[in-house]
């Protein structure tokens, strides 16, 4: 049977295990463009990148992610209701109290980042803070608190960094191909025809690259809004709660107003919002279960 120790366990093996694939696919291409353009400094620089960026995805990623949201801090003097509740809960399920943001957006939501529970962040919209009642806005903590308890943000904030360093590489590979191939001694026409190829190759990871990350983000199991869901409900002893939340949180339908793909699967919510057509579209490729079914779920066990 799974355990709250089970599940972080897989957690930080989902993470080595995403960050061994960067590292392998990057180094992968770094020897490729090295043979291509023969030149062996190419393949070093994609070896130090790889390890750089697996570094600062495991460090700093929390940061790097409340940057993208346009997260402020906030204090217990301007956000009282939202900080003592971060703390109680905090205190009922035996975490050290997170560090708590706030981000300037009409839009219902929230998320949970940090490598672990002594670097955790809790971030709400400040829509969030002004439609939600006390239970709804203890029930979306709970969630958030949840996941910071069975470790789901270390796999999930790591994937922002891994993410976003994907499309990096690939807009320098696309940048790199308009250059062409420095002349070698073999002649102008073999110059010509590698740097058609390398073209190419651009133009083709371009295009694969946000499906690559869309997949990547795929990876995070959609299991862990389900089991941060149960495990919210559990640690308020209130399941309406949560419940009543995620349906004003689906009715607001509006998306953010500051929005970032590599992010989108952090918080409680999709970010683009629950319009019809989204609903419809993002389904298939959707870092969310549906709203509706979580609710369900909800509400069954009361």
């Amino acid at each position: 049977m799974a355990t709250l120790y089970t599940q972080q366990g897989q957690n930080v093996r989902k993470t080595w295990m995403l960050m061994s694939i960067f590292l392998i696919v990057v180094i992968g291409l770094g020897f490729v463009f090295s043979r291509m353009y023969n030149n062996p400094n190419i393949l070093y620089f994609f070896v130090v990148f790889s390890i750089g960026m697996n570094i600062v995805s495991y460090w700093y990623s929390d940061k790097i992610a409340l940057g993208m949201a346009g997260a402020k801090p906030a204090t217990r003097e301007q956000y009282f209701d939202f900080y003592t509740i971060v703390e109680n809960l905090a205190i009922t399920a035996g975490l050290p109290m997170p560090k708590i943001f706030v981000i300037n957006d009409p839009s219902p939501n929230a998320f949970a980042t940090g490598r672990d529970k002594n670097h955790s962040v809790v971030a709400v919209t400040t829509g969030l803070l002004t439609l939600m009642n006390k239970t709804e806005l203890e029930g979306v903590i709970a969630h958030e608190m949840s996941h910071i308890g069975n470790r789901d943000m270390l796999v999930s904030t790591v994937v922002v960094v891994l993410v976003g360093f994907v499309a990096i590489i690939s807009d320098m590979m696309i940048r790199m191909s308009f250059f062409g191939l420095p002349a070698q001694a073999g002649g102008n026409r073999d110059d010509r025809e590698g740097n058609g190829i390398f073209m190419i190759i651009g133009i083709v990871v371009a295009i694969l690259a946000p499906i690559a990350s869309t997949l990547i983000q795929l990876a995070i199991s959609r299991k862990r809004e389900y089991l941060a869901d149960a495990s919210g409900a559990l640690l308020t002893r209130y399941p309406e709660g949560l419940a009543s939340a995620l349906e004003k949180i689906s009715q607001y339908g509006r998306p953010m107003q500051k929005q970032s793909t590599a992010i989108a699967h952090l918080y409680i919510a999709n970010p683009t919002g629950s319009g019809k057509f989204a609903k419809k579209v993002g389904s298939l490729f959707s870092t969310h279960p549906p709203v509706e079914e979580r609710i369900k779920r909800l509400r069954e066990s009361l």
